[in-house]
């Protein structure tokens, strides 16, 4: 059978149509209210990767699963939500660039972070055997991530899927039982299905970093901030990169990440994103200060307590 037909095969457009029939929960735009349990929107199902993200943070909080991150962005800032907890870089994949424009182009900030081991394993309905799967659906990130466990299992055929907890999500619901997903073990435990095989990542160094972002004007200070992201352009002039870096360089600030994106409309022009270690508060403001003199536009997105926590 060629690929465009197993696109076409009943069973895939099944999956698809269940995909495209999705949408945002309809209790999405109710406001918290007070004394309720914080509501944090993330991008995926109940049991995705960001749902333990989110836990992680803020044990207790209500989880709002949103569709796509645009929609993450937009019920945060209409105050449907209360906070939102997003990936923005995996240590294999790379950044999620998306996540940087959005939190650019809205008014929020962030207030935390952390480290999740991404452990991804093949799941079923409970009693089907390895042997019987034929198709695997999966994000295509963690597809990618899992290609040495695929390509020794040939019989399997790839599928992508918009995410990974949604993938078991419509396993279990088309009670398919010649398909399996990729997720974790949360995912499984959420919807009733059962792991056949446990971490098959190629790559057992597989972390995600997730940001918890607010309105800013719902912003507290974090106590212990030592770490803050900024998001900056430059004057068109020779060597005004440097320059900027350097300031930053002269206060003893660590830069710990830095990443480029296209300002829209404007070709060869771009936004730079840093992630910085400073030692206080007062310390980051100085080195906004001192950037400010080289860019043409300087936002903080926010002033955090870094994590090392690789749980």
């Amino acid at each position: 059978m060629s690929a465009e037909q197993k696109q076409d095969s009943p069973a895939v457009q099944r999956w698809y149509a269940a995909r495209a029939a999705r949408s945002m929960p309809a209790n999405v735009s109710a406001r918290n209210s007070a004394g309720a349990a914080t509501r944090v929107a993330i991008q995926g199902e109940p049991g995705s990767f960001s749902h333990e993200a989110a836990l992680k943070l803020l044990p207790g909080a209500e989880i709002v699963p949103c569709s796509l991150s645009a929609e993450v962005f937009e019920a945060l800032s209409s105050g449907a939500v209360d906070a939102a907890v997003i990936p923005i870089e995996n240590s294999l994949a790379g950044s999620v660039l998306e996540h940087f424009d959005l939190l650019l182009q809205h008014d929020v900030t962030v207030q935390g972070e952390t480290l999740l081991r991404i452990r991804h394993n093949l799941i079923a309905l409970p009693g089907c055997s390895i042997g019987a799967i034929q198709r695997v659906f999966s994000h295509p990130v963690a597809l990618a991530q899992c290609r040495k466990f695929l390509a020794a299992h040939p019989g399997m055929e790839a599928f992508a899927f918009y995410d990974t907890a949604g993938s078991v999500k419509q396993l279990v619901e088309l009670q398919d039982r010649q398909a399996a997903a990729i997720a974790s073990r949360a995912a499984a435990a959420y919807y009733g299905a059962e792991i056949l095989r446990k971490n098959i990542e190629d790559n057992p160094e597989n972390y995600t970093r997730f940001f918890l972002v607010r309105r800013s004007q719902d912003a507290v200070e974090v106590s212990g901030a030592n770490k803050m992201s900024l998001a900056f352009s430059l004057e068109n002039r020779p060597g005004s990169l440097v320059s900027a870096l350097l300031e930053l360089s002269k206060l003893g600030t660590n830069l710990s990440k830095i990443e480029s994106r296209p300002v829209h409309g404007k070709p060869w022009e771009y936004i730079f994103y840093v992630d910085c270690q400073m030692e206080t508060p007062e310390h980051g403001q100085r080195g906004m200060e001192a950037l400010k003199k080289h860019c043409a536009m300087l936002k903080l997105l926010g002033c955090y307590a870094g994590t090392t926590d690789q749980g």
